[in-house]
């Protein structure tokens, strides 16, 4: 400093702070450095299954109450009948709901709601709409391990504006319920993902209010009043009514469904009309080869590989030459699976199933021995259930069923 000119002394202090000033800009401009990530949010904690009547009320107080109607008037409602998510059949637990139900809308909901019956004159007025599934689940919603508790859904559907206008949710402890399916859904012999159904699920479940109805369940909600029409006879064993519904519903619009199918198969049977009901089982049969996947719902014995005996059960023979003789006439190849449902050891299930699917397959090579190079079986114990309860008797037969894949011939 001292060997600088005089009069640069007295500036030099300014010149400094001005060749600062772009540094101190750059660091006020600079962004702070960035916070640590927070901890993902854990998922919320989902309320613990409570009896079912609680649950009940819990679901169906939300949805009745929380449903938007014009101020001061009072809509119609029409209640399709309830079903099992996971299987699409109604039972002895989801007739009790509807039952309740109705008992509630009676005493507390009255001013807001009448209930009407579910018929397609109703349906074309375009009028509220209950539905409702009852699902075996897992309590702590892990994948694997039995399902030990029940998810209630219920939702109002606007048929006017095609939108969900109301939902209600709660979970069910199993005390107490009688899942065993109705008779149309006991008696059935073919079971395979129906889109109407499946349609009609996906609309109450993995939805929320103001999201469209399911196209698949919306655009057949007049053929399904009748469906509905038809299983209320069928169980209540007015066969030749039950008959004449089924027959109308297929004739409908979108009315070739897997319900519809086995209900006109079932009625021809019990009306003891031998030729129809062995034409209407190929049909049913066609039906399910066409999806590539059919299920046929036969009960087993305990740990064997003998059918049980019951009513139904005398015609598992039929059952399955209509299988063995529609595989032969399409030159299809088959895969037998055989299931169990969830008692015993895994290795003695895998062990059981392969061995029922072998039955089977034996079965029909003894009806069509030119099918022999185009069937192959195996076993897949208890890891493909459906219901999943474990509890081995009617309610999940569906478990024990045996399944016809197509597959490529090698």
């Amino acid at each position: 400093m001292s060997r600088l000119p005089k009069h640069l002394k007295s500036t030099l202090p300014a010149l400094l702070a001005i060749l600062a000033l772009p540094l101190a800009d750059a660091a006020a401009q600079a962004p702070p450095p960035a916070a640590p990530a927070a901890p993902a949010a854990a998922p919320p904690a989902l309320p613990p299954p409570v009896p079912l009547r609680q649950a009940f009320e819990k679901a169906a107080g939300d949805v009745l109450k929380n449903a938007a109607v014009p101020a001061g008037t009072r809509v119609d409602l029409l209640i399709d009948p309830l079903i099992d998510g996971n299987t699409g059949a109604q039972s002895s637990a989801t007739r009790s709901l509807e039952a309740q139900l109705r008992q509630l809308i009676g005493k507390q909901f009255s001013d807001k709601f009448a209930v009407q019956p579910f018929s397609a004159e109703n349906v074309a007025k375009n009028p509220y709409l209950f539905i409702g599934t009852f699902t075996p689940i897992h309590a702590t919603a892990q994948a694997a391990g039995p399902k030990d508790a029940y998810r209630v859904c219920f939702a109002i559907l606007d048929l006017k504006t095609k939108q969900i206008v109301s939902k209600g949710f709660a979970r069910a402890t199993t005390a107490g319920i009688n899942a065993v399916p109705t008779p149309a859904y006991a008696d059935s012999p073919v079971w395979t993902k129906d889109p109407a159904v499946d349609g009609y699920i996906r609309t109450c479940q993995g939805t929320k209010v103001g999201d469209p109805i399911n196209p698949n369940y919306v655009d057949k909600t007049s053929v399904a009043a009748l469906i509905a029409e038809a299983i209320k006879a069928y169980d209540e064993r007015r066969y030749g009514q039950a008959l004449d519904l089924y027959t109308r519903a297929r004739a409908q619009p979108g009315g070739a469904q897997l319900r519809v199918l086995n209900g006109i198969y079932l009625s021809q049977l019990k009306l003891n009309r031998r030729a129809d009901a062995s034409k209407a089982l190929g049909e049913l049969v066609d039906f399910g080869l066409k999806s590539e996947k059919l299920g046929m719902m036969m009960l087993f014995t305990r740990g064997s590989t003998a059918f049980a005996p019951s009513a139904i059960a005398r015609a598992y023979p039929d059952w399955i030459k209509a299988v063995a003789e529609k595989a032969q006439a399409g030159n299809a190849c088959l895969q037998l699976v055989g299931h169990t449902s969830r008692t015993g050891t895994e290795p003695f299930n895998d062990r059981l199933s392969a061995l029922r699917s072998a039955a089977i397959r034996q079965r029909m090579e003894r009806l069509a021995p030119a099918l022999a190079k185009s069937l192959r079986s195996n076993g897949v114990g208890w890891r493909e259930n459906i219901v999943g309860t474990g509890r081995d008797d009617a309610s999940d037969a569906l478990d024990r069923r045996v399944e016809f894949k197509v597959v490529k011939c090698a």
